[in-house]
């Protein structure tokens, strides 16, 4: 059914799940308050009755350059840099539509009376801890799963089930191995120092949460280490040894997203991004992830992004977003027009 990788584990607590309450009480969720819904650690609470989750791995691994290799474009129209995963149609859909089409083939094979649900990133649970247990990869140290051969470009989804199914791993057999061993090169590598040890993320420092799920003002403290991402970091990916020889992807649905007038989301023109208006952001994504980060935080990102650039003063390019930003800092949303004047402090 498309699916690069499958699997069956039981519903159960797992002891990953006693992790979640520490990291929580840590306070590395940030405002992402809906990560202390109890369902996460105690999964039983989910759905009565529930005995299997089946695992699903969708690969969106396209054939483009990564952010650690790609040109941040010339002065004169500087790029900014968007997360893989965002590039396409929205995964929550994709990911969705194949899981409800799964679960169909599920109830033709099984006739008993059951109660199932699918999840895309839309529930509860802790994808990653049951795709561990359903065989599928460890956790690594980035904190994502990682697959000996498919590395971790690949989005995970669930269906929950009454259904007794037998496990992917039979009653002697363990979950994959750790093979990070010693590396380190995720956590050397994050601009943020958002991985605060191994296994561990302080989602706060992230980059992906700071242009993604931080609704006010981005701290001071990482603006300049944001570098040009306007949308979520694939860095901690892009570093891993695993990730280095993977297939790619056979499913258009998740190739960059291109418009007729040149606009683009890989490697996009910040400019374009600063300027857009609302309604310009209703249309462009609709159908796309992106629309997670709404459209005054892309405007917010995309003036932090430009004070991040090497323009040269003086030349064409400098002063037109010279000019762009003195027009963005009278805003009357706060957090375009704060990102607005610390973004003009830096490059006029």
């Amino acid at each position: 059914m498309g699916f690069a990788l499958c699997g069956v584990a039981p519903f159960e607590r797992f002891p990953e799940h006693a992790s979640i309450a520490e990291w929580l009480a840590r306070g590395y969720a940030g405002e992402m308050a809906y990560l202390n819904d109890a369902r996460r650690r105690a999964p039983e609470q989910l759905l009565a009755g529930a005995r299997s989750v089946i695992v699903c791995a969708l690969n969106y691994n396209t054939p483009h350059p990564y952010s650690v290799e790609a040109s941040s474009g010339n002065e004169e129209a500087p790029q900014g840099w968007i997360s893989r995963y965002a590039w396409g149609r929205d995964y929550h859909e994709v990911m969705w539509e194949r899981l409800n089409a799964l679960l169909e083939r599920v109830n033709e094979r099984f006739k008993e009376r059951q109660l199932s649900r699918a999840y895309a990133d839309t529930g509860p649970i802790a994808e990653r801890i049951f795709a561990k247990h359903a065989g599928l990869g460890w956790l690594g140290k980035n904190t994502l799963l990682l697959n000996e051969n498919l590395g971790s470009w690949f989005f995970l989804g669930v269906i929950v089930t009454t259904l007794d199914l037998a496990p992917s791993l039979g009653p002697a057999e363990m979950p994959p191995a750790d093979l990070c061993g010693n590396c380190r090169q995720c956590l050397d590598a994050c601009p943020t120092g958002a991985i605060v040890e191994p296994y561990v993320l302080d989602a706060r420092k992230c980059i992906s949460y700071l242009t993604i799920e931080l609704r006010g003002n981005i701290p001071g403290e990482f603006r300049e280490a944001m570098g040009r991402h306007v949308y979520g970091c694939d860095i901690c990916q892009e570093v891993c040894p695993y990730n280095r020889a993977v297939p790619l992807t056979e499913m258009k649905e998740f190739e960059p997203r291109s418009w007729e007038d040149g606009k683009r989301l890989l490697r996009p023109e910040l400019e374009w991004l600063a300027e857009m208006t609302e309604e310009e952001f209703r249309e462009r994504f609709r159908g796309s992830a992106m629309k997670r980060t709404k459209w005054r935080g892309l405007v917010r990102n995309a003036c932090v992004a430009l004070g991040n650039t090497k323009l040269e003063r003086g030349t064409p390019g400098h002063t037109r977003i010279v000019r762009l930003l003195g027009r963005l800092e009278e805003s009357p949303e706060e957090g375009i027009a704060e990102s607005a004047r610390w973004a003009l402090r830096r490059i006029v």
